[in-house]
């Protein structure tokens, strides 16, 4: 079996890459800090115009229809630049959680619509989060309660700001009153979305890890070889060489837990859990490694706002404990592991057994 990414998804992918260095810059997210949104709305219609938006839209409800695997080198790339504009969510929670619900809610299928064109906003809640993030920006959220699920106009919910420790990200308590009207689902179906809801969006955070590490791998490199002490790089001492070498090879390993579970949600999304669960504390680990190994490198000088180094681990920090902690998915993968009929070994590792 050839495990590897396709041409077309690699080619996509550095397309994607070139676009996001171009229009993401440290620069451009300093100045997004002094506007009240923290957004930019050109910079959004750029993304939904290059279909970004609509990826994991079947192509029978207006999308491209492509999958998890294909959305996940994009992820990569998102966090590589740390990107303030909420793609991941939307494209890869939002989106498919309103195509499901879409066939017996004309509401979904028509914002479903809406947000493939460019022509709304949409948030979503989950209680593994308790914050939402760009509420303020949304048109409708998608909330939780319970088993149910809830779609409400932006005007229907009180928002509370809230801090983060990174300016990059908007935060808001959600007070908001659910109805018969406003619940497009509940019951067993209900938990599913949300559990469904709740792997993708972790998925979509690890990969985003990923790409903040290798990031911050790559300024700490350079600054290392270009900061002199005692006549010579501090990058030539063998301690600094070791401890980016950790980082690269902790980045590197986290990549295949990671496209494992992409190709696992893709393909048996029933299956996921312990696959998504494997790739988002992998990745947390290799994150927060690059992060503090960075900060050391840097001199600790990484912390302070003038070096670009601190926008990439404070979003590595936040992005850690999103949908879902380390603590949370250590425990899924142990109950997992503890399970007597585990599918575990080399013949189960993509899930293609029943």
């Amino acid at each position: 079996m050839d495990f590897t990414f396709t041409e077309d998804q690699l080619l996509f992918a550095d397309n994607v890459k070139d676009f996001l260095r171009a229009e993401v810059t440290p620069q451009s997210l300093r100045r997004s800090w002094e506007v009240e949104t923290g957004r930019n709305p050109g910079l959004w219609q750029q993304l939904v115009d290059l279909g970004l938006s609509a990826m994991l839209v079947p192509e029978a409800q207006g999308g491209l229809g492509m999958n998890e695997l294909d959305f996940v080198l994009l992820a990569q790339e998102c966090g590589r630049v740390a990107l303030a504009e909420p793609l991941v969510e939307t494209a890869l929670v939002a989106t498919p959680l309103l195509s499901s619900l879409a066939p017996k809610d004309d509401r979904c299928g028509t914002l479903l619509a809406q947000l493939t064109a460019g022509k709304a906003r949409i948030a979503v809640g989950h209680a593994a989060n308790g914050l939402v993030c760009d509420a303020h920006i949304a048109d409708w959220l998608l909330l939780p309660s319970g088993d149910q699920i809830h779609l409400l106009a932006r005007d229907q919910v009180a928002l509370i700001a809230q801090d983060s420790i990174d300016p990059c990200r908007r935060l808001f308590f959600v007070e908001w009153q659910g109805s018969d009207e406003t619940c497009v689902a509940s019951g067993a179906e209900g938990v599913a979305l949300l559990a469904a809801s709740l792997n993708r969006g972790a998925l979509g955070a690890a990969a985003q890890m990923i790409g903040l590490a290798e990031a911050m791998i790559t300024m700490s490199v350079q600054y290392a070889t270009g900061r002199i002490q005692f006549g010579r790089a501090i990058g030539a001492n063998q301690a600094l060489k070791h401890q980016m070498a950790n980082c690269a090879v902790k980045t590197e390993f986290a990549k295949a837990p990671l496209y494992r579970a992409a190709y696992t949600l893709s393909r048996r999304p029933s299956h996921a859990d312990f696959a998504v669960s494997h790739a988002k504390v992998v990745a947390g680990e290799a994150a927060l490694l690059a992060a503090k190994h960075g900060m050391q490198v840097h001199g600790a000088m990484g912390y302070t706002w003038e070096y670009d180094l601190h926008i990439f681990m404070k979003r590595a920090w936040a992005l850690d404990k999103f949908w879902g902690h380390a603590g949370f998915h250590k425990n899924r993968l142990h109950q997992w592991l503890m399970n007597p009929n585990a599918k575990i070994g080399a013949d189960k590792t993509f899930g293609v057994q029943a």
